[in-house]
């Protein structure tokens, strides 16, 4: 039986600096636009160089400054807080239920397993957190919801499952109790997994701003994605609605529409850019090992 060709190096190169184009461009064209005047964009279009250079779109987002940072802050705590604490209980977790020798082992795992496949609902959780927790108002509100991922401790279980089980066996030997098998020996075996499921909680928690909606009234609370939300219904309320923004003084035609929307995602992801290429190396060890036993 003849053998398939092995597909060359040089094409699978080729593919994926296609591909890593594809998605960079895109981004590029979004911070090109958010430096572009608006009239400029209505007579030229989009463009990878603003054709008009112009800060008027981050000049509008930037118009209350205490108030975007602010939301910095208060996403920066959720987000630092909310990413130590549900890494913490997630590794916990998905260690207990990755030990061979616990004897609820499959009966645990299934159940972690059917809560990705059904919820409480939307209602049960508002009245849970609202009624019950008392958390109206509350950062607690943004980081408890978040704050255990069935799929995260699906991923770090497959990681520690293929970790020897030996090493746990001469730890005990030697007199140590759990808890130092666990944070001694178990964690720093899992740096790479850590640092994945890190990341992906900080995403998560950085990105979040529809339990905000349903949880936050008080303004000195606001995360920065709500904020930007906001301001993004501000913005096509105002360009939707042209009478009552001439009875504001606001001029439309100078008014950065499509501009100011680009700013906005520049605001909100561009923090996370920054930080995601100092992780991309545990990033992809630690979810492709963690992802081939379940």
């Amino acid at each position: 039986m003849q053998q398939a060709r092995p597909i060359p190096r040089t094409f699978i190169h080729l593919f994926f600096v296609i591909l890593s184009v594809a998605m960079i461009l895109p981004f590029l064209l979004v911070v090109s636009v958010s430096f572009t005047d608006e009239q400029a964009l209505t007579q030229h279009g989009y463009q990878f160089w603003p054709s008009d250079f112009s800060l008027n779109a981050y000049r509008y987002m930037l118009d209350s400054p205490v108030i975007l940072f602010r939301a910095y802050e208060v996403t920066l705590i959720v987000t630092v807080v909310g990413t130590i604490v549900s890494l913490l209980i997630t590794a916990m977790t998905a260690y207990v239920v990755s030990r061979p020798d616990y004897r609820y082992n499959r009966m645990t795992t299934f159940y972690v397993f059917f809560t990705m496949l059904f919820s409480g609902g939307l209602v049960p959780s508002y009245i849970l957190v609202t009624q019950y927790l008392h958390l109206k108002d509350s950062l607690l509100a943004l980081i408890l919801p978040v704050l255990l991922s069935p799929f995260n401790i699906m991923v770090m279980k497959g990681f520690l499952s293929k970790l020897p089980f030996e090493v746990i066996e001469s730890a005990k030997i030697d007199g140590a109790r759990e808890f130092k098998i666990f944070f001694r020996i178990i964690l720093p075996l899992s740096t790479p997994a850590l640092a994945t499921m890190g990341l992906l909680i900080a995403f998560a928690y950085w990105n979040e701003w529809f339990n905000a909606m349903l949880y936050i009234d008080d303004p000195n609370k606001v995360p920065l994605q709500l904020l930007l939300v906001r301001t993004l219904n501000s913005i096509e309320f105002i360009t939707a609605n042209s009478d009552f923004a001439q009875q504001l003084g606001i001029d439309l035609s100078h008014f950065p529409n499509n501009s100011a929307r680009m700013a906005i995602a520049v605001l909100a992801g561009g923090p996370m850019l920054i930080v995601f290429p100092f992780f991309q190396r545990f990033f992809v060890k630690g979810l492709t090992v963690g992802s081939l036993k379940g």
